[in-house]
């Protein structure tokens, strides 16, 4: 049988319905879920009084702009991941990953932190913009993208995102030059 991508660029057309609410509440989402799941306490969100903060050095039309993902690489093996799949923990990636970003990876999302009756999941723009930051290069908006993207886990894990996870990214995006990263969570 043939793969289909359907993040390809023939379904990459937007559809939003904007008559409905354009966000999630993942504060109230993620403590319900600790709490479904049998967790004695809800989730405790991380806070820092003092976060570190790094103006840019050069207009965005000149810098090298990463893209980061927490959406998973396509895996045939690991059941339903097209649109609207219902959650699907084999689908689920431990660990940070890179991937060119030419050709267009195959991304999906089926992990239960997106608000599915608002995400649109068909459109891969809507949670991986690659194609808009591909045309605002174009348009002279930013200066370059690196040739990879990077993907991060929803692991939840603040100690592993804080100790692994973001040290792994930071030495991939002095790596390939990077000037700023645009994080997109899904």
């Amino acid at each position: 049988m043939e793969q289909i991508n359907p993040n390809g660029p023939e379904h990459t057309v937007s559809n939003v319905d904007r008559s409905r609410r354009t966000f999630v509440d993942y504060i109230e989402r993620t403590r319900a879920h600790y709490l479904i799941e049998g967790f004695n306490n809800p989730y405790r969100w991380s806070y820092f009084d003092d976060v570190p903060f790094t103006p840019m050095a050069k207009p965005a039309r000149e810098a090298r702009i990463a893209l980061i993902t927490t959406a998973a690489p396509y895996q045939p093996d690991k059941g339903d991941q097209g649109p609207h799949a219902p959650y699907n923990n084999d689908a689920k990636f431990q660990d940070v990953y890179t991937m060119p970003v030419e050709p267009p990876p195959d991304l999906r999302i089926s992990h239960i932190g997106y608000d599915r009756a608002n995400t649109v999941p068909e459109d891969i723009n809507a949670y991986f913009p690659l194609a808009q930051m591909k045309e605002f290069v174009r348009q002279g908006k930013i200066g370059a993208i690196p040739p990879r993207f990077y993907g991060v886990p929803t692991l939840r894990s603040q100690r592993k995102t804080i100790e692994v996870d973001a040290p792994a990214i930071l030495e991939w995006a002095r790596e390939d030059g990077v000037d700023a990263a645009l994080i997109v969570g899904v």
